[in-house]
């Protein structure tokens, strides 16, 4: 009977045991944050670094429950600015055409140290510098900054930017449409750029830092607001840590980076995802002293670039633009 009362109380408090811990872990659990960070497009890899921290178990780390979503008609700034999401990944241009007409988004990390976009065009076309843009049909998106862009370039070297037709390639992919009804286009390397790569199709390629540093400005970059900044400083700083957490992780890992990415996203190229998360690693931090840093120059050049350009209707104060306050030490 002894035996009997002494193993009864044991069970008892083993199940108490149990049911405080399953209370805890369950308690746990409720006390994670719900946020969302918006993609400022379909994902590829200028966005490992968030699956990566979503899959490590960075953002639970931090107390944050992350979903990361489409940006749908909407648009990722349009969608953080607002609030309907904590976080997104967006562009400097955009962020500073935005502040121009008072919309307080704010740029928290860079994603990639350096501008690694360019305009790009199959080898046969002969295009090798933006002289070479005469005569020929450029396919775009009908932004005002590509004019912006195509005419700096060109007046560089003295070429006339009425001597280029442009089309808007709407959703084209750049490979159709260079077959079809255009000469070149603006691409991310990293993506469009290695994909011509793996298909074994030749491209030349202009970037637009060798022609002038005004046009090495931030794309893309992670975003929040200035409300989110002066409410809850604690959760932009927990994020971060942990996007931080995520992007050096794809910098030390580049292959098991891309395998998450292609778990979280099976749709994808398999081996696009890889040739490009090689490509992209060393690119994310680059000459930077931590990952997502920004510097001032950056966005001063830039913003005075877009004004000089006639693309700003009045110069904006860069400094509440951006921030590095959130990156961690």
């Amino acid at each position: 009977m002894k035996k009997w009362l002494i193993s009864m109380v044991v069970l008892m408090l083993l199940v108490g045991c149990s049911s405080d811990a399953d209370d805890q872990k369950g308690k746990k659990n409720d006390e994670l944050k719900e946020i969302s960070v918006v993609l400022d497009w379909t994902p590829n890899t200028n966005h490992t670094g968030l699956y990566v921290a979503k899959e490590k178990g960075f953002f639970k780390d931090e107390g944050l429950d992350v979903e990361i979503i489409m940006p749908g008609e909407a648009g990722a700034d349009q969608l953080v600015a607002s609030g309907k999401s904590e976080f997104g990944v967006g562009y400097q241009e955009s962020i500073t055409e935005a502040r121009v007409q008072d919309v307080p988004i704010v740029s928290i990390g860079a994603v990639i140290q350096h501008n690694t976009s360019g305009f790009a065009s199959p080898a046969n076309k002969s295009i090798q510098s933006p002289k070479d843009f005469e005569g020929k049909t450029y396919g775009g998106w009908g932004a005002p900054v590509e004019q912006a862009v195509l005419s700096s370039l060109m007046s560089i070297e003295n070429a006339d930017i009425d001597q280029l037709e442009t089309v808007n390639m709407g959703d084209t992919d750049f490979f159709t449409a260079v077959k079809r009804d255009i000469d070149f286009a603006w691409i991310y390397y990293a993506w469009t750029g290695v994909e011509a790569e793996l298909r074994g199709e030749k491209i030349n390629m202009i970037y637009l830092t060798d022609y002038t540093d005004k046009l090495d400005y931030y794309t893309p970059v992670i975003t929040t607001n200035e409300k989110m900044i002066k409410d809850d400083p604690d959760t932009v700083k927990a994020f971060m840590a942990a996007v931080s957490k995520g992007y050096e992780y794809a910098i030390e890992n580049h292959e098991d980076a891309a395998n998450i990415l292609i778990k979280a996203v099976p749709d994808l190229d398999p081996e696009l995802v890889k040739k490009s998360q090689e490509w992209l690693a060393p690119k994310y931090q680059d000459d930077a002293p931590r990952w997502g840093e920004q510097k001032l120059e950056v966005w001063k050049n830039y913003t005075e670039w877009m004004f000089e350009n006639d693309l700003l209707d009045k110069e904006i104060d860069v400094e509440k633009a951006f921030t590095n306050e959130f990156l961690p030490k």
